[in-house]
């Protein structure tokens, strides 16, 4: 299965939610993704609770991203189901991805 993403342009953040596998064969179409749909200034809100599975290199990309929005002072965050949860966790990301473990916690995460 390919990845899949939408994006949604919310009041307080920029909504990417992924559906499939993010790894070593999509990591650049995620990225590509985001780059086309991604502006400057509001928060960057990547929802995976819709993703199959995650590698490194799915990780990798997301480690990017939230270096990217870093130095572009954009706040980032990142919802995931319990696979995403568990390797996030696994290598210790969590904190740096802001990882939530679901929208209505991210989003409220965002505005305070």
């Amino acid at each position: 299965m390919s990845l899949r993403g939408g994006f949604e342009q919310q009041a307080h953040c920029q909504l990417f939610r992924f559906t499939g596998q993010l790894d070593a064969y999509s990591d650049k179409q995620f990225g590509e993704f985001i780059a086309a749909h991604r502006s400057p200034g509001q928060p960057v809100l990547v929802d995976l609770s819709h993703i199959d599975f995650i590698d490194s290199s799915g990780l990798g990309a997301l480690v990017q991203l939230a270096k990217q929005c870093g130095a572009d002072g954009q706040q980032f965050v990142v919802v995931g189901n319990a696979r995403v949860v568990q390797t996030v966790k696994l290598v210790r990301l969590e904190e740096f991805l802001h990882l939530q473990p679901d929208l209505k916690s991210a989003l409220a995460s965002l505005e305070s």
